[in-house]
């Protein structure tokens, strides 16, 4: 049960240390939001059939954040006015 915790947080961060690399302001709030509303939602699960399912998943969303990420980055636009930090 300790591996999965670890495992669960290590995958929580790495989530969310790979969204912050999207170059749009707009994708990066909502896949930190999404992130934290599943994993918020699911943190009740108990049973370990269930939470190797959630973990395989999630491991397939962290793939594809990598390479949204990659795709965003080739094709970054100028940052909106609210990322600017000129005060």
């Amino acid at each position: 049960m300790a591996t999965n915790t670890r495992q669960v947080l290590s995958l929580y961060k790495a989530m969310l240390r790979e969204s912050q690399k999207f170059s749009s302001y707009n994708f990066r709030n909502y896949a930190l939001r999404k992130i934290q509303d599943s994993f918020r939602i699911n943190k009740e699960i108990q049973d370990p059939k269930i939470i190797a399912e959630k973990i395989k998943e999630a491991k397939h969303n962290l793939e594809i954040i990598k390479r949204q990420v990659i795709v965003g980055q080739m094709y970054a636009t100028d940052k909106l006015v609210i990322e600017h930090t000129n005060r």
